[in-house]
């Protein structure tokens, strides 16, 4: 997501220089890389100077990853946005844009969600503080190029094209409005108006479909023949169903693209991006 919204950036003119422990592969040549650690304070305040608005996209992203690594995830996900918050302030930043997600509605998602709710709140604290604006940026479910390998539908059409079956952990009637990440990333810099200053923000999309469908959709459009199991013994419990909404967080607006790539487009860039790196 912060590669294709620093692209976005880049191509409403704005000067985008990105943050990140390794060399982006995705940098264009007019965008600016700093290498570093996002725990290090002093070298965040020298990335973060003459910096207008900040997009935070650090941490620990994947529900698995972070019940397996509780620590790890609170450290990164609450201590290092409250260093980046801090950065912020000294460096006079306008604007801190919080990367959050739909799972902060939720009861489920485990030390994922929990850190993220937190997050929040430490944001609106440096807020009320500091006087540091913010908007949240609740992303539901993104898929498109350049996804990492645990996102939920590049896993699936994985399946599907290498193997030729796909193994669902759930009834097959778990609902999800996925957005493309490119649509996601133009709401991302549409929010730098004044109308969402200290807002939430829900960005998600208009194209909902239960799990067998689409995997009836991803079978078809690969070409192979339907081979798909759904065992709900092996669903996991830290994914909601049908609808995040539970625990009530501050209130979001929504924001859904006036045009959007369609899904199974978005399926067929998959699959060829699936078979290029294979």
């Amino acid at each position: 997501m912060g590669s294709h919204a620093a692209d976005e950036l880049s191509a409403r003119g704005y000067a985008v220089t990105v943050f990140d422990r390794i060399q982006s592969p995705y940098l264009s040549s007019n965008q600016t890389m700093i290498t570093g650690d996002m725990m290090d304070e002093s070298v965040l305040e020298s990335a973060f100077s003459g910096m207008d608005y900040i997009y935070y996209f650090a941490g620990v992203a994947d529900i698995g990853e972070a019940k397996e690594r509780p620590y790890e995830t609170i450290n990164s996900n609450v201590m290092g946005v409250t260093l980046a918050l801090k950065a912020a302030v000294a460096s006079k930043v306008k604007r801190f844009v919080y990367a959050s997600t739909m799972y902060v509605y939720s009861s489920h998602g485990s030390f994922y969600r929990a850190s993220k709710q937190a997050a929040e709140s430490i944001v609106k604290a440096f807020n009320e503080s500091y006087g540091l604006e913010y908007t949240f940026l609740r992303y539901g479910s993104l898929y498109g190029p350049r996804s990492q390998k645990w996102n939920g539908l590049y896993k699936y059409v994985e399946q599907v094209v290498m193997k030729q079956k796909l193994s669902y952990g759930g009834t097959g009637k778990e609902r999800r409005e996925y957005i493309h990440v490119k649509d996601a990333a133009r709401l991302s810099v549409d929010i730098l108006s004044k109308n969402h200053r200290n807002k939430a923000v829900t960005v998600t999309g208009l194209q909902v479909l239960d799990s067998r469908t689409l995997a009836e959709m991803i079978f078809e459009i690969a070409g192979v023949e339907y081979n798909a199991d759904f065992s709900e013994n092996s669903a996991s419990a830290d994914h909601y169903k049908i609808t995040p909404y539970r625990y009530q967080p501050e209130q979001a607006i929504k924001m859904v693209p006036a045009e959007f790539i369609d899904l199974g487009q978005g399926i067929m860039e998959l699959i060829e991006e699936i078979h290029a790196d294979s």
